[in-house]
């Protein structure tokens, strides 16, 4: 198993934050500085007695560490919406290239194919959190939430080996260790006969390579078509159509043409002597080219 570098704690904020959405790691940053500031600007009372000389460096120990902390976490904070955002142009990508067939769950690294597999479970409703504990050889690789319940995944990109059920033993045992609604153990390539037949009767899910593919253009057809439906729901909308020709005002309708008889609408010569004046004219012009002055009722 991978073996994760220790970190120091403004990198492992910074992580933190970029697991979550950016529009609240930002505002989240902004109420950081603005308390912690107030910490550092407000006054600290003199003890009157020596019984209040406790409290007394209590708040100054606390002043003290929140002179440099009310830069250091809003910046971690920062930092992390940036690597969120980031993170999500990439995985989008990533998956696209996958969905249409640019690249192949052969083709990238194990790293991208554990993000990949992040990304369809988020479509899917899933709120994933990437554990970071997981690498080439193996272990939990993301943890999903969804109505309350845990569900732990743990991703294969063998390109020849098939997966054993020592795999799906392992990830079984964790499940139950940790409390887990159920599990999913995702791969490129195929199962062994041994490790679907464990899985059964057992609230653990087997994804093969050819399935995840499934899954992941069935996930983007579906994107498709809600923002086609959003889109055409948008342009039947009458709210939305944009006017092609003059708007009658609401006195308008008790304005007929004299010839025709069709509703009038009010204009605005141009030309001529009456060049600004206002008059109505005809809704059918320049099949019917009557008008009445402004005057006229």
């Amino acid at each position: 198993m991978a073996r994760r570098p220790k970190q120091s704690p403004f990198e492992d904020l910074i992580d933190l934050a970029a697991l979550m959405p950016w529009w609240i790691t930002l505002p989240l940053a902004l109420i950081a500085y603005l308390w912690l500031n107030s910490i550092v600007t407000s006054p600290i009372p003199a003890p009157a007695n020596p019984a209040d000389l406790g409290s007394h460096m209590s708040g100054m120990m606390l002043r003290g560490l929140a002179v440099p902390a009310q830069y250091f976490v809003p910046a971690a904070l920062v930092f992390g919406a940036i690597a969120s955002i980031f993170g999500r142009l990439r995985r989008k990508k990533l998956f696209d290239s996958v969905a249409s067939n640019e690249n192949t769950l052969e083709s990238i690294s194990w790293r991208e194919f554990e993000l990949l597999v992040g990304e369809a479970f988020r479509r899917k409703g899933f709120t994933v959190q990437e554990t970071g504990q997981g690498g080439a050889d193996g272990g939990i690789d993301l943890v999903l939430l969804k109505d309350g319940e845990k569900y732990l995944v743990q991703c294969k990109q063998w390109r020849r080996q098939l997966v054993q059920v020592n795999v799906i033993r392992e990830l079984f045992g964790v499940m139950t260790a940790e409390g887990a609604k159920g599990g999913f153990v995702v791969i490129s390539g195929r199962f062994t006969e041994d490790a679907k037949a464990f899985a059964q009767g057992k609230n653990l899910q087997l994804i093969e390579g050819a399935e995840l593919n499934d899954m992941i253009r069935q996930s983007r057809m579906i994107k498709s078509r809600q923002v086609t439906r959003a889109a055409t729901s948008k342009a039947s909308n009458p709210r939305n159509a944009t006017p092609t020709g003059p708007v009658p005002s609401p006195s308008a309708a008790q304005v007929s043409c004299p010839v025709c008889k069709a509703p009038m609408v009010r204009r605005v010569a141009k030309r001529g002597s009456n060049a600004g004046s206002s008059f109505w004219g005809c809704s059918q012009y320049p099949k019917c080219k009557a008008i009445r002055t402004e005057t006229t009722t």
